[in-house]
Formats: structure tokens, C-alpha cells, sequence
């Protein structure tokens, strides 16, 4: 079972948005490297956070994957949904800027490939307007402006080399990229890893080992505890 569903970082230094127990989220202070995290919103229903999400399939059936973009806006998917918001953090002044639609839609160049009908999880690259998209053990790098594809679809192990003989070489259920240049945490089951990654190569290492959730993310315990 996945303990964390999604995730997005915010635009609010060292802060990121977990979407879990379906459709819940929590807003978190995290610490790359240390353990004294905090909750800064507590648990809430998606439709209660994001109100503009209220009715739609975000905040009923849940966020499956997340990534920010510019200022205080992010993309947000549900199975085949699409919506791109500004979710005004820390406030409940959120609204819809395109959407809800189809990812095809949004994004027709992922049309008849794997991410057509959901994608597992997203995080911003460093590099331009770069963002990768993993969809069970297959990744790829779009450009979320010009909507365009940089690369190919390629197995997880192959572009990330690093992960292989880890949880995450078959799947990732989410991740976030760090507010540290060229970092992102990666979620699976229960457990979690924290990556330097390379864009356009595979050069990428982990900074620590794999480990479980409630060990690296206290505050979450009592939230996750009872999955």
C-alpha cells in the first residue's frame, strides 16, 4: 500500500504538499538530511484545502501525481484527469487556470503512450521547464510549456541507474523535487530514498540509504501509522 500518494513542493522554501489516505493532504516543513520536520497544515480532506477541486475527481477520488511549476502553481492528476492551479499556499484561495480536462488533452503529445490514463508520479527538473513523469517501471522528460517531449519513454533502471536492485526500479508512487538544486525524495510503499539526479544523464546517486517513512518523516507517524 502506498503511504504517500502524491506530492508537489511548494513555492514556500522547504515546504511540500503530501496527498495521502486517498483524499487527504497535509502541508509539511521538511529538512533534507535531518529528521525535525513539522506539519504546518494538518490532515484535511483535498475538497476542504482546495475548494476550486471540490466536485472534481482530484478531490473525490484523490491526487495521484503532482509538480509545481512557476510562482505558486501546479499541475494535479487523478487517473486520466488533468488540472493545472494555483493553489495559493497556505490559504484557501486556490483556483482552476485550465482545466479539469483529459491528460491527453492537456498534453497530447502523451497520447497513446503509457501516461495516457494516469500517471503515478512527477517531479521538476532543474533544468528549464523540464519535468519528469514515471508511470509504473517506464519514466519521461516533457517540457510542460511547449507540451513536447525531451527523449524517449525508457525504463526507470535505465535512466536511473542507481535505483536498480531498489523498491523503485519497478515503480514510483511519488516524489517531489527538493528545494536543494538537483535533488528529489522518491515515495514507494513505505519507504523513501532522497536522490542527486543528473538531467540527460545517469549519473545520479542516492544520499542515504532507502529508508522506511516513519523513520525519516516523524511528524507523518501518527498520520500513517494506522495504514
Amino acid at each position: 500500500m502506498a503511504y504517500i500518494n502524491a506530492a508537489f513542493r511548494s513555492s514556500r522554501e522547504y515546504e511540500v504538499y503530501f496527498f495521502l489516505k486517498k483524499n487527504h493532504y497535509v502541508r509539511v516543513h521538511y529538512t533534507p538530511g535531518k529528521t525535525d520536520d513539522k506539519i504546518l497544515t494538518n490532515l484535511r480532506l483535498i475538497s476542504s484545502g482546495f475548494p476550486s477541486l471540490a466536485g472534481a475527481p482530484f478531490a473525490e477520488q484523490g491526487i495521484d501525481s503532482a509538480f509545481d511549476t512557476e510562482g505558486k502553481e501546479a499541475y494535479v492528476f487523478s487517473t486520466k484527469h488533468c488540472a493545472y492551479i494555483d493553489y495559493a499556499p497556505g490559504t484557501t484561495n486556490d483556483k482552476i487556470l485550465k482545466g479539469p480536462t483529459t491528460i491527453a488533452e492537456m498534453f497530447p503529445v502523451l497520447k497513446n503512450t503509457v501516461f495516457e490514463n494516469g500517471i503515478d508520479s512527477a517531479f521538476r527538473s532543474i533544468k528549464g521547464k523540464e519535468v519528469y513523469l514515471f508511470k509504473g517501471n517506464k519514466y519521461t522528460r516533457i517540457d510542460y510549456d511547449s507540451k513536447q517531449l525531451i527523449g524517449n519513454i525508457r525504463n526507470i533502471t535505465d535512466g536511473f541507474t542507481v535505483l536498480k536492485g531498489t523498491v523503485f526500479e519497478s515503480g514510483i508512487d511519488a516524489c517531489f523535487a527538493s528545494h536543494e538544486e538537483s535533488e528529489a525524495y522518491l515515495f514507494k510503499g513505505n519507504q523513501y530514498v532522497r536522490i542527486k539526479y543528473t538531467p540527460g544523464s545517469s549519473n545520479d546517486t542516492l544520499l542515504g540509504d532507502v529508508r522506511p517513512i516513519l523513520d525519516g518523516w516523524p511528524c507523518l507517524k501518527d498520520i500513517l501509522s494506522g495504514n
